[in-house]
């Protein structure tokens, strides 16, 4: 039988780039040969782009201000172990969006595209705008420019995903509490023009609803879950949207499969690959907020993920609705703000995984810039899952006489960035 070193470099390297972080640690205390490989910065990129995607490489490499080559084994740690993220606010040149929630955002074709949402005395707003914004260090400037085109009446608690080279919206509420559930969609004529249109769905659509879940999968589908239905009772059903391939029309299915998440409201759903698509907490039926992680899978059928909250650092302070989740990094989920059931806006930070390997929960630290607490808010991220942008919400106010509850609408944007 061969030994270790009989086997040549290439052949070991294929096999190294295969394995589990643990064996290759393992296989680095075995010989010379071994050692030397595990300490390659060639094996430690590779792993890299195994474990977190060839993209967060690229952007690693595109922000990096280290000289090649990186040490690309304290990269992953880095990842492995990420533990902060930094913030910083971006100045309009010019006006742009006013102060909302419950809008949609969404990064299409390389800009930011803002819909609609609700503002102050509980009208909503029907405008759409773009933002050019980017670059390897994100520069600090951002300039907004409204659309006008034709498209989606003005409406809150509507969903908004991007499916190949088109945005497509679903559902929402207007200001007479009516809800809707029309489907649109919109492809980017020029850098600043949008063009809209009612999308073909057939006979068969989804109850009409709002502040409903929504994601893309497999970039051809559009998942939608829960929200609240005709006279404000909380949805439980789950559907997929079906899109042609020419993208001129689509087919709404329900999916009946059990168990499935209980009736709720203002709960994200993140597609994390493919068909895999992560559900977590929103609002309850008695009003509760909830806590609870479900995971939709390829074969389109929803599992429960459980955690033991007593072992997680600050668990029981994971309940909330009105957050965002959004797909970072390496395939986890980046949970910010949000409230819990007597509506006590958070500006916590969590990452969850739950990959094959680890299931777990991490709060993560904040530095530099501290965004105020919210919820209802909107974040989407880059395609390396590193920079998130973060628009609006609901924020605590000065109380006034005029306004007992202290609220009022915020129109900051701002950037998370993951500090890989």
């Amino acid at each position: 039988m061969a030994s270790i070193t009989d086997i040549s470099h290439d052949h070991l390297f294929s096999i190294l780039v295969l394995l589990p972080l643990e064996s290759i640690l393992s296989f680095s205390m075995t010989c010379k040969k071994t050692i030397s490989l595990t300490r390659s910065h060639t094996l430690w990129k590779s792993v890299c782009a195994r474990d977190w995607g060839q993209s967060t490489v690229d952007a690693i490499i595109a922000s990096s201000s280290t000289p090649p080559p990186l040490d690309w084994k304290g990269v992953y740690r880095r990842l492995r172990n990420l533990d902060r993220v930094s913030c910083f606010n971006l100045t309009d040149t010019q006006a742009g969006p006013s102060p909302r929630a419950s809008h949609s955002l969404n990064l299409f074709s390389g800009c930011l595209v803002l819909f609609g949402g609700g503002c102050e005395g509980g009208r909503h707003l029907d405008d759409t705008w773009i933002a050019h914004i980017g670059g390897n260090d994100y520069q600090r400037m951002v300039n907004w420019q409204r659309v006008i085109s034709e498209g989606p009446s003005g409406r809150f608690g509507h969903s908004s995903v991007v499916i190949a080279n088109c945005l497509v919206l679903f559902g929402g509420i207007n200001d007479n509490g009516i809800r809707q559930n029309d489907t649109w969609i919109a492809q980017q004529d020029t850098s600043t023009t949008l063009s809209w249109r009612l999308l073909d769905v057939g006979p068969v659509a989804p109850p009409p609803r709002g502040a409903h879940a929504c994601c893309s999968i497999d970039n051809r589908k559009m998942l939608v879950h829960g929200g609240i239905g005709l006279s404000g009772t909380r949805l439980g059903d789950t559907w997929v949207l079906y899109l042609s391939e020419n993208l001129c029309s689509g087919t709404w299915h329900q999916s009946l499969s059990h168990p499935v998440p209980s009736p709720r409201s203002g709960h994200t759903l993140t597609c994390i690959g493919g068909s895999r698509t992560v559900l977590f907490g929103g609002r309850g039926m008695g009003y509760e907020v909830l806590n609870d992680v479900w995971y939709f899978d390829s074969s389109l059928r929803w599992v429960q993920v459980l955690f033991e909250l007593t072992n997680i650092p600050g668990g029981s302070s994971l309940a909330r609705v009105g957050h965002s989740a959004t797909l970072t990094s390496g395939g986890r989920v980046l949970v910010y703000g949000g409230e819990d059931s007597y509506r006590h806006r958070k500006d916590d930070f969590w990452l969850l995984d739950i990959s094959q390997t680890r299931r777990m929960w991490r709060r993560l630290r904040c530095e530099r810039y501290q965004p105020r607490s919210r919820s209802f808010h909107r974040a989407c991220a880059d395609e390396s899952g590193r920079y998130l942008c973060v628009f609006g919400g609901m924020v605590d106010g000065i109380l006034q006489p005029a306004e007992p509850s202290g609220l009022r609408f915020d129109g900051e944007l701002f950037v998370v960035d993951l500090l890989l």
